[in-house]
């Protein structure tokens, strides 16, 4: 792929709590949110979000880190380039107080700003509520926006934080025991239910991350989880990025399947009544 020149998004930007970001939009209906992966909001989150519009909804994508539309793949830009690119979006999140990349039992700060958004959202495009989809670094997001009660659609694409340095780290997710409690009470007393995706042999999202969740949330929590032989072999890294990256955009593929998955959660959630 190439650059992506945003054509068919808008861009404005939103402020809750003193703190703003650019804000890209496409659609109409109600809300889905879509928080990128590192390094940023590439064509192909772009394409993901183009389908989120297509089927009804009001795909919006903040802009924490990265450029948007930027090409990732060293064959657009260059293999130095590319990586410096890269480097630059992990050194954002890693010195910005918005993100937590290590902690346990912790919910990153930048999911208040998140949360507000969502309402802004919501109040702006209607519906019964909104949706969201987080992706690697921001996978754990969707979960901790999920103490809202207008978030009725959280989806984890391959939530790698905490970084799995370690055992106890392998075995959580990046939000605090409130917010996780708070998201149990909702998932036993109104039905919401939590998706998340990964491939089986990504080592960003370990077996144990999702034990953990199944423990935690028991039916709520619906997982798909993919082979390595799912994955499209173009792919720039190993398995893992299941709605972008690695997707396989054909009929009878599995990542076409977990894509499909996701859109008909968001037209069951948001778009049924």
């Amino acid at each position: 792929m190439a650059d992506h020149d945003l054509s068919g998004f808008e861009r404005d930007s939103f402020t809750h709590d003193g703190v703003t970001h650019d804000v890209l939009r496409r659609g109409s209906g109600p809300a889905v949110v879509v928080i990128a992966e590192i390094p940023g909001i590439t064509p192909k989150v772009l394409a993901f979000a183009e389908r989120v519009a297509a089927i009804g909804c009001t795909a919006v994508l903040p802009v924490l880190f990265g450029r948007p539309g930027r090409d990732p793949n060293p064959a657009a830009h260059g293999k130095l380039r590319s990586s410096a690119y890269m480097a630059s979006s992990i050194l954002k999140v890693c010195v910005s107080r918005e993100f937590t990349g290590f902690a346990v039992g912790r919910s990153s700060p930048v999911v208040d700003w998140l949360r507000g958004l969502a309402a802004y959202e919501h109040e702006r495009c209607g519906g019964p509520g909104v949706g969201a989809v987080g992706m690697c670094f921001t996978g754990g997001f969707a979960l901790a926006m999920a103490t809202d009660e207008r978030m009725l659609a959280p989806v984890l694409s391959q939530p790698s934080l905490p970084l799995p340095i370690d055992r106890r780290r392998a075995a959580g997710i990046d939000i605090s025991p409130a917010d996780l409690a708070t998201v149990k009470a909702r998932c036993a007393r109104d039905g919401l239910q939590v998706h998340g995706l990964r491939f089986r042999s990504d080592r960003l999202v370990p077996d144990a991350r999702f034990a953990f969740l199944r423990r935690e949330l028991g039916d709520a929590f619906v997982a798909v989880e993919l082979e390595d032989s799912d994955a499209d072999p173009a792919g720039v890294q190993a398995p893992h990025s299941v709605l972008t990256e690695h997707l396989i955009d054909e009929p009878g593929q599995a990542t076409r399947a977990a894509l499909d998955g996701v859109l008909d959660l968001f037209r069951r959630r948001l778009l049924a009544s």
